[in-house]
C-alpha cells in the first residue's frame, strides 16, 4: 500500500483489515492528482479505472464502488457484487470482498465485529446522518450490521468497534439553521457540536455528530476522527480532496474534485 495511505489506528481483530487512501499513488492528472476513485467527476476513464485496480492489487480483496445518494441505504455484498448499486452503506460476512466507501468531506465510518465476522462500511454526509425522524445511515447500518452478525452466530452489538475517517472538520463545515435543526430537534445533545456564527450560521463538528449518533446504538468503541485539524478534508489541501475547498467548475460541467476511499475487508 502506498505509504501515504491512512491505515486505522483501532484495535480491530486479525483477520480484519481497512485503509482510507488519500490524494497520493494513482495515475490521475489535475485536478484530480492522482488517487483519484470517482467515475462521476469527470476524470479519465481510463484513469479512474486505473486506480480502482491499484486500490484492489495493494488490498487483495475486491473493492465494490457504489453509487452514493446521501440516502440511508444498505447493501450486503459478495465477491461477485458489481459496482454501481445505489445506497450508501455496505456490510458483507464473506472473505475477499471490500465495503468501500468514496469521500471528499463526508465522514467514512467503518465497522466490525471484535471477532471479525462481520465488517462494514458507512458513508455519512450530514443529509444521510441525520435521516428521518432521527433515523439514518448509522442506524441503519448498525441494523443491518447487527443482523447479519447475529445470522452469523458473532459478537452482539455491544461488541461493535468503529473508526471514523477524515472528513470536513468543525472549522470548516459552515451549514444553516436548517442543519443544527435537523439534529438537535430530535437530540439535543446535539446541540454541542454546532458553534454559532455572527452570520448566523453555525459551524458543525460532523465526526462529533456521528459519535453521538453510534453510542446511541450501543457502539461505545469508537476511534479515529477527533474533530482536530490533521483529520480535516478542507484544511489538508496536499493530503486530501475536498469537494468544498475544491469546488470550481471544469469547462466539461464536472466538479474538479476526486474521491478517496475508505474500504474495510475480511483476509
Amino acid at each position: 500500500m502506498h505509504p501515504d495511505w491512512l491505515i486505522p489506528d483501532w484495535p480491530a481483530p486479525a483477520g480484519v483489515r481497512a485503509l482510507f487512501t488519500t490524494r497520493a499513488g494513482g495515475t490521475s492528472a489535475a485536478p484530480y492528482d492522482t488517487m483519484n476513485l470517482g467515475d462521476h467527476v469527470g476524470d479519465v476513464p481510463e484513469r479512474v479505472a486505473a486506480n480502482r485496480a491499484l486500490l484492489g492489487q495493494s488490498m487483495g480483496a475486491a473493492p465494490v464502488f457504489l453509487q452514493q445518494v446521501h440516502g440511508t441505504a444498505v447493501l450486503a455484498v459478495r465477491p461477485d457484487t458489481a459496482h454501481g448499486p445505489p445506497a450508501d452503506a455496505t456490510t458483507t460476512s464473506q472473505r475477499g470482498v471490500a465495503c468501500t466507501i468514496m469521500v471528499a468531506d463526508c465522514l467514512p465510518v467503518l465497522f466490525t465485529t471484535t471477532d471479525g465476522a462481520v465488517v462494514a462500511a458507512a458513508h455519512a454526509g450530514w443529509r444521510g446522518l441525520a435521516g428521518k425522524q432521527g433515523r439514518g445511515i448509522l442506524e441503519e447500518t448498525c441494523e443491518c450490521f447487527m443482523a447479519l452478525a447475529l445470522m452469523r452466530r458473532a459478537q452482539s452489538a455491544t461488541n461493535t468497534i468503529a473508526w471514523l475517517g477524515p472528513c470536513i472538520g468543525p472549522d470548516a463545515f459552515e451549514v444553516g439553521a436548517d442543519v443544527r435543526f435537523a439534529f438537535v430537534d430530535g437530540d439535543p445533545r446535539a446541540a454541542a457540536c454546532f458553534a454559532a456564527l455572527a452570520s448566523g450560521k453555525y459551524l458543525a463538528d460532523l465526526a462529533g455528530l456521528a459519535r453521538l449518533r453510534l453510542q446511541a446504538q450501543g457502539v461505545t468503541q469508537i476511534y479515529g476522527n477527533d474533530g482536530s485539524a490533521p483529520w480535516c478534508t478542507v484544511g489538508n489541501a496536499s493530503r486530501f480532496f475536498s469537494h468544498r475547498r475544491d469546488a470550481g467548475v471544469s469547462g466539461n460541467g464536472f466538479n474538479t474534485t476526486g474521491r478517496m476511499a475508505a474500504c474495510i475487508w475480511r483476509e
